[in-house]
């Protein structure tokens, strides 16, 4: 609900400072006493045009903030938390400030914010009905809401199951129509694919093979090099070619060491040093001869090679920066080629699939509306009679059906007609032209709805617009009863509607010095009465009207009291 309102410098209020409470709220005064300013300036926090005009005389800027007690609103910290406001301990705070300069800044919990944001969250937050603004009652996308309410449960769990089924054709139409997107744009890519795979598929990299053929292609092109090499490696160990080698001679020394330790155990592990030397260039003499023995001149195997290794970098530049990275590309395409090969299998277990949930989802639609005809016509006579109730005797109210394409809400649009006169054809809501009339109606709905609509404020405005007497009487209550299922407030002049809120503010205009003052004051005891006989047309010394007062507040508590 609406907790608390500040308005500063907006048309003739100066400072104005409000505490609303919950239930049935009014608020009276003499004509042209400010009433009308404060529904502008709550009409800006719901994100509405406001011209600099409205600023007051003298002054840059005007401010209007608003304190919402939303605890407990699920819809309402949904809504706040999808647009990115967290709403802390359930209170929501939003300040709009109008300058000279015509531009205007909001803030939603001390964040600044776009009028779009400030509208889309404020939307569900107060409905004003008045003159101008009945924004409820003129969406005919909110009438199927309400009726279905009305319908009762059979009907919300009928629409929820619509709403699934719907989903679930979506879901299934748009993936049949991503396969179907490009038939051209699947076949090139699955001939790309297929080229990708078997191009992969016939190198049969394995592993390392890069290296190991680089090794090779080393070895074959440097044949010549390498045996020449070898032979005189060979010649140095052996002796081959000379008069002695390496070999003979780490043999020469190790029989002389051996004498040596003979005579002295202290070289013995030289004789071991010189006795590993000679085993190993034995060993390397018998490597290096077999190694040259085994070198190729073969320029055949060497260009294989060559063209081997020019493929593997042409495979690389395409699919991957190693033989590993290109064989997972290669699985990775004929999953591809599988999945787009599957495609057509697929769109025709799609298609089956669409048309089992179509019949489904009609079969559902279809029982979901026949329940709506049959209670429609229920609810229209209810606000047929609330409104001959609220002095709208004539007029015939009714629920306009037109069969639509199956979708999350069925398959019908619904919208509410009425012709407030006798003789003159049913007309959609927004065609009323009378803000009284739409009113009315509006309040009508309310009651008989009976909170199927959410919003936790309720802002009525010249709604007792050529009613008096008993007609009265009757709008008070009807007030009243609404203002049990969600937070009323309501301007009057009638004191049968003001006698019958819980919380009656008066709003009061003054001048001092050449400044004209708005200002409000919460009522109570003799104030309040005094107030009551004000609008009953009595002076402040009138005792007849001060008992009238009296005896209508008493009545309004014991109605209060008893529901």
């Amino acid at each position: 609900m609406l907790s608390h309102l500040q308005i500063k410098n907006f048309a003739l209020i100066d400072d104005l400072s409000i505490e609303l409470g919950d239930g049935f709220n009014v608020l009276t005064g003499e004509t042209g006493a400010g009433k009308s300013i404060i529904i502008d300036a709550i009409t800006a926090i719901l994100g509405e045009r406001i011209s600099s005009e409205m600023i007051r005389t003298g002054a840059d800027k005007a401010v209007v903030e608003a304190a919402f007690d939303l605890s407990g609103n699920e819809r309402a910290h949904s809504k706040a938390a999808e647009l990115g406001f967290d709403m802390e301990d359930g209170m929501l705070l939003i300040s709009r400030e109008i300058s000279s300069t015509g531009k205007s800044q909001c803030r939603i919990n001390g964040r600044l914010s776009t009028i779009s944001m400030l509208k889309e969250l404020t939307s569900g937050l107060i409905d004003v009905h008045g003159q101008h603004e009945h924004q409820w009652l003129l969406d005919a996308q909110k009438h199927l809401d309400i009726l279905d309410q009305w319908c009762g449960p059979e009907a919300v769990e009928l629409r929820s199951k619509t709403a699934e089924l719907y989903s679930n054709l979506r879901k299934l139409k748009d993936e049949l129509e991503q396969l179907k997107r490009d038939e051209r744009e699947r076949a090139r890519l699955l001939d790309l694919y297929e080229f990708q795979r078997n191009e992969i598929e016939a190198a049969k990299l394995s592993a390392g093979e890069d290296e190991e053929l680089m090794a090779e292609r080393s070895r074959l092109a440097n044949a010549e090099k390498l045996h020449e090499l070898a032979s005189e490696i060979y010649s140095v160990l052996s002796g081959s070619g000379l008069e002695i080698g390496a070999s003979d001679l780490l043999s020469s020394a190790l029989s002389q060491a051996q004498s040596m330790a003979a005579l002295d155990e202290s070289l013995s592990s030289v004789v071991q040093d010189i006795e590993t030397a000679l085993y190993a260039a034995e060993q390397a003499q018998t490597a290096i001869r077999a190694y040259r023995d085994d070198i190729e001149f073969n320029p055949e195997k060497l260009e294989a090679v060559e063209e081997r290794l020019d493929l593997i970098r042409t495979l690389k530049r395409k699919y991957g920066d190693t033989i590993e990275e290109i064989n997972a590309y290669g699985a990775e395409v004929a999953k591809k080629i599988e999945g787009l090969a599957n495609s057509e299998e697929r769109a025709a277990e799609l298609t089956e699939q669409i048309e089992k949930v179509e019949d489904e989802l009609l079969g559902v639609a279809r029982r979901l509306s026949d329940l709506r005809k049959v209670r429609a016509s229920e609810f229209a006579k209810a606000v047929e009679a609330e409104l001959a109730d609220l002095a709208m005797s004539s007029t015939r109210f009714d629920v306009s059906f037109t069969e639509c394409e199956p979708g999350s809400r069925g398959i019908d649009a619904v919208e509410f007609v009425i012709s407030p006169n006798p003789g003159e054809p049913l007309k959609p809501l927004a065609k009323i032209a009378s803000g009284g009339e739409t009113s009315r109606v509006m309040l009508a709905l309310k009651t008989v709805a009976a909170g199927a609509d959410k919003v936790p404020t309720l802002i009525f405005d010249e709604i007792d617009t050529g009613i008096g007497g008993r007609t009265a009487q009757i709008l008070g209550q009807k007030l009243a009863v609404v203002a049990q299922m969600a937070q009323v407030m309501c301007v009057t002049h009638l004191p049968q509607i003001a006698s019958r809120a819980n919380h009656h503010y008066s709003v009061e205009k003054s001048v001092k010095g050449d400044r004209t003052l708005v200002s409000i004051r919460l009522l109570k005891n003799d104030d309040r009465v005094d107030e009551i006989a004000r609008m009953l047309g009595g002076t402040e010394d009138s005792q007849t009207a001060a008992q009238h007062a009296r005896e209508m507040l008493e009545a309004g508590y014991r109605l209060s009291s008893h529901g």
